[in-house]
């Protein structure tokens, strides 16, 4: 990596743990200057637009979700052992804390009203993370670990909605039972879609 992509690279992994406490409507080149101790001119030669700095950060997020998360479950064993290491992967972003993983969930609520090409790219991401999920559930289908009439898309729906519920009782509530509540969610909607 060269000097350059290095320090840009240095200044995206700023830009999303900034973005993860002051949103993305709150991440501007001034508020990156002061987390990086760039100047703003410094930044706004690497980015041009504070449009184009979110985009960037959105995509700094979520290269490290898929890095953490996504790629690690497709190198596992098809079908239910993949989709396990996906859930367990994802639930160890939201009790970690993980700024990258969780700037989606943020995001996703301070964008969703909005119109433009952040939101655009925001929603794009939680389409692509959908289809990953509901591909790797197929293939556990093929595999015959799982239903041949289950819905690849319900199960995509169902595992975002217990990993929402998981972030919520584990960042907002700071509930201790939240991580053995996710692993019993779990559980249940494996038992439900099993072959």
């Amino acid at each position: 990596m060269s000097k350059g992509a290095a320090t840009r690279h240095g200044i995206l992994v700023h830009g999303v743990e900034a973005a993860y406490r002051v949103g993305l409507g709150g991440l501007t080149i001034g508020e990156l200057a002061r987390a990086t101790g760039m100047s703003k001119s410094g930044l706004f030669a690497h980015f041009r637009s504070k449009e184009s700095l979110q985009l960037e950060v959105l995509g700094q997020a979520r290269e490290k979700f898929v890095s953490a998360v996504i790629r690690p479950a497709l190198a596992t064993r098809r079908g239910e052992p993949r989709v396990r290491e996906l859930f367990e992967r994802w639930l160890d972003c939201a009790l970690r804390r993980d700024p990258g993983g969780c700037l989606f969930v943020k995001a996703a609520t301070e964008l969703d009203e909005q119109t433009g090409p952040v939101r655009d790219q925001l929603a794009q991401d939680h389409r692509d993370l959908y289809d990953s999920i509901a591909q790797m559930f197929r293939t556990g289908i093929a595999e015959g670990h799982f239903r041949s009439d289950a819905d690849p898309d319900q199960f995509a729906f169902d595992l975002d909605g217990l990993m929402l519920a998981s972030y919520h009782w584990t960042r907002l509530l700071g509930d201790p039972t939240a991580e053995r509540r996710a692993r019993c969610s779990f559980e249940a909607l494996l038992d439900s879609i099993r072959a």
